[in-house]
């Protein structure tokens, strides 16, 4: 069986025991309900409103970590105008323990 959840913005397909790094969302050792954008168990599959209202998925928060360093360089040409940017994103590394169909 796995689902298909919402957060920061994004989808995953997700299983459960699965691990995956996600926009920060909590403190380590939290327990979270992350949104049901879809479930497939089988041949069976609950992708309509009224059917995803009783299915939920759990997730334990098991750290906060970094994203890969992101540098940027703008130059342009004969006119003395340069910039440096850098980015790094706050991720959570969050552990799925439960799907529920309902």
């Amino acid at each position: 069986m796995y689902a298909v959840v919402k957060t920061g913005g994004k989808q995953y397909r997700v299983e459960e025991g699965q691990t995956l790094e996600v926009d920060r969302t909590g403190e380590p050792g939290a327990e979270i309900s992350l949104p049901v954008a879809l479930v497939v168990d089988g041949e069976t599959v609950l992708a309509t409103p009224d059917q995803l209202a009783k299915a939920s998925v759990t997730a334990r928060v098991v750290e906060e970590t970094k994203g890969p360093k992101i540098n940027g360089f703008v130059y342009k040409n004969k006119s003395n105008n340069r910039k440096r940017w850098g980015h790094r994103s706050a991720l959570s590394r969050i552990e799925i323990t439960g799907i529920k169909k309902g």
